[in-house]
């Protein structure tokens, strides 16, 4: 029997590269991406890995149907940071496409409702435009998954990388107070994602939230300072506070925190069953430790 092919949307990007980096680790499955720029050097790098390259752009559903020709599914992820409100029209595109389609099994990576679960009292765009998006495919016939994925440890390598201050210390600002954060390597998540589509039948229909780790933000920031040897603290801000901080999109990045502070739930159960799925699974701890020169090198510059 031949392999059959997943179409991965965004597989240059964080989620989609790990989404076909792990599918062609399996090796059940034939992998072709879909891209903007198919010359790009992640392109090219990904076309030496063995993945089939597409041009395909979400503002185009011409390009879509034609990548999904001879697909039997698909991974797709939209990004809000890059797109903001278009988001929604770029997965409903996508999802119409699929419609058209012979793809058997999809899976999106959404987001939960936070307008309705806060009662309209906080407006999380990251979160509701994806989780209307789910909802949009849920009224749909068509057999998907859904993936809800945690904040990546890898944020605090770049977004969320601890500030110096002039007494030498080093300072998490993040506004969580001592509430858990959840949180995922990004290059771990196509663990769990190959691991549903190589079971259907079981994840058809169901939302499965992809966590490595939570703990509280002292608790990331204490392993920080272990592994640096660098003295690093966390210290919370109030989210209006972080909301007027210089940091790209930080209002939105600030309404999804307050998010999880408000509304934050135990992930023990998620994280057992995703290392049941992905046993390579990392903690923050085995994800920090062995890039510890890289992590020092990046607060000292």
């Amino acid at each position: 029997m031949p392999q059959p092919t997943v179409l991965v949307i965004g597989a240059t990007g964080a989620q989609g590269g790990s989404v076909a980096r792990h599918l062609l680790h399996q090796q059940r499955f034939k992998v072709r991406a879909l891209t903007r720029n198919p010359q790009s050097q992640r392109a090219q790098a990904m076309r030496q890995a063995g993945v089939e390259v597409v041009y395909g752009d979400l503002d185009d559903i011409d390009s879509l149907r034609t990548a999904l020709i001879d697909c039997q599914a698909v991974f797709g992820v939209t990004n809000y940071w890059e797109h903001y409100e278009l988001e929604y029209t770029q997965g409903r595109q996508l999802v119409e496409a699929i419609i058209t389609s012979r793809v058997r099994h999809i899976i999106l990576s959404t987001q939960p409702p936070a307008s309705t679960i806060s009662s309209r009292t906080l407006a999380v765009p990251p979160y509701d435009l994806k989780a209307h998006l789910e909802a949009y495919v849920r009224d749909t016939a068509l057999p998907a998954s859904f993936v809800h994925i945690a904040f990546y440890y890898e944020n605090f390598l770049r977004t969320f990388l601890p500030q110096r201050h002039a007494d030498g210390h080093y300072v998490i600002h993040l506004p969580l107070d001592d509430t858990p954060l959840a949180a995922v390597a990004a290059a771990d998540i196509g663990g769990v994602v190959a691991a549903m589509f190589a079971d259907p039948e079981t994840f058809i229909g169901q939302t499965v939230n992809i966590v490595g780790d939570q703990r509280p933000l002292a608790d990331y920031a204490r392993i920080m300072s272990e592994c640096s040897g660098l003295p690093i603290h966390y210290q919370p801000l109030h989210y209006t506070e972080f909301a007027q901080l210089a940091l790209p999109n930080a209002s939105d990045w600030a309404a999804q925190f307050e998010f999880n502070r408000r509304y934050a739930q135990d992930h023990s159960a998620d994280i057992a069953r995703c290392r049941q799925r992905y046993p390579a699974l990392r903690a923050f701890t085995a994800w920090l430790h062995p890039q510890a020169a890289k992590f020092q090198a990046r607060l000292l510059q």
